[in-house]
């Protein structure tokens, strides 16, 4: 019961995030860019479902348009994130030796570092900018894949498939590509889920504090940063990107805990 209530609920917050998101690319009721001065801060009304901001933009256009740009963020950062993370990952749980402990003392040294600072400082080489952020948050996120693929790697390493793997005359390439990389599917999986709800809010602090995807573009980030010298005066411009960004990372959230469940039935027993 559980499990079906989480995929339900969040499986259709996540659809409409989705769902923003891509009707952002064909329509929007307003140019999200377009300046009115004579509109600004207006109130929600039957023109402005949403109300507009400090230069007259229309607050519902810029949300749908903010959805597009965070998820593609979001997208880009965990692919990028878990695609290194498995190769080094697979590498260093494989072959084991020297060069797993090398690779793992690099690895616990940024994992050290909480994921947004490390960030920042990737970011001050990167610039910022949208595929700046992909980047810093991609390294950023990489050691928790590696971590979590190296484990997964050096229990599978030692199955009796994998040896009769080798015994065939199979190269550790294809024995690796073959026969232990599909058995990491399900862990990454869920990693993934997870990993999408911290870009999503990593990337929200960061254009918070300045440092994300500059203005005019719109994100959920920005738009709450440029609410907050209004929150008395136009309290609509920090609730509507709020409530976005907690709506989305509840729903990541509970789809995660579905996955997870679903992927391990143990847990949903325990």
């Amino acid at each position: 019961m559980k499990l079906r209530t989480n995929a339900l609920v969040g499986g259709l917050l996540v659809a409409t995030v989705t769902a923003m998101a891509l009707l952002s690319v064909l329509w929007t009721p307003y140019n999200p860019l377009r300046l009115n001065l004579r509109m600004r801060l207006k109130p929600p009304s039957n023109l402005h479902w949403l109300g507009t901001d400090e230069f007259g933009r229309d607050i519902l256009s810029r949300l749908l348009a903010g959805a597009g740009a965070s998820l593609l963020v979001a997208a880009l950062t965990v692919l990028v994130a878990l695609l290194l993370g498995t190769l080094l990952g697979l590498i260093a749980g494989y072959f084991r030796g020297r060069i797993d402990r090398v690779m793992m003392v690099f690895n616990d040294a940024l994992l050290a570092f909480p994921g947004i600072l490390l960030a920042l400082g990737i970011m001050v080489i990167t610039g910022a900018n949208k595929y700046g952020i992909v980047l810093a948050l991609g390294l950023a996120y990489t050691p928790t894949a590696v971590r979590l693929v190296r484990g997964t790697v050096l229990s599978l390493r030692e199955k009796e498939y994998v040896e009769a793997s080798r015994v065939i005359g199979n190269s550790e390439l294809v024995t690796m590509l073959r026969h232990i990389l599909p058995n990491c599917a399900a862990p990454l999986m869920v990693l993934g889920t997870s990993m999408f709800g911290w870009v999503v809010l990593a990337e929200s602090a960061l254009s918070f504090l300045g440092l994300g995807v500059p203005p005019p573009a719109p994100t959920w980030g920005n738009m709450l940063s440029s609410g907050r010298p209004y929150i008395e005066s136009a309290a609509w411009l920090g609730i509507a990107p709020g409530v976005c960004i907690a709506l989305t990372l509840l729903g990541i959230n509970l789809l995660g805990d579905a996955l997870r469940d679903w992927l391990d039935p143990r847990m949903e027993q325990g």
